[in-house]
């Protein structure tokens, strides 16, 4: 393999790699605990958060590890459906 098919390879990796962050950045995903609310995108980045002020130090802290926990599991299974549809990184090649 020469360097220039080698390094065109790793441009479409990383045009690839783009592509899907971008198709991820518009997801949103939302869980919610105890009035703790978290939404992050597709790139696990927080877009929203809203704390329940009404609640202990412990519950509240508790509540927020919980939320945001979940919240970073949906988010894996939505990546790994996004990736799927989009035919892994060797279908985006094709």
């Amino acid at each position: 393999m020469s360097m220039f098919s080698k390094l065109k390879q790793i441009k479409d990796l990383r045009d690839q790699a783009k592509v899907m962050q971008n198709a991820l950045a518009v997801e949103s995903i939302s869980e919610e605990k105890k009035g703790v609310k978290i939404t992050m995108n597709g790139n696990m980045e927080v877009i929203s958060l809203t704390l329940n002020t009404e609640l202990s130090k412990e519950s509240l802290e508790s509540a927020a590890k919980d939320c945001f926990n979940d919240c970073i599991k949906k988010t894996q299974r939505v990546m790994a459906k996004k990736m799927q549809e989009m035919g892994g990184l060797n279908g985006l090649m094709g």
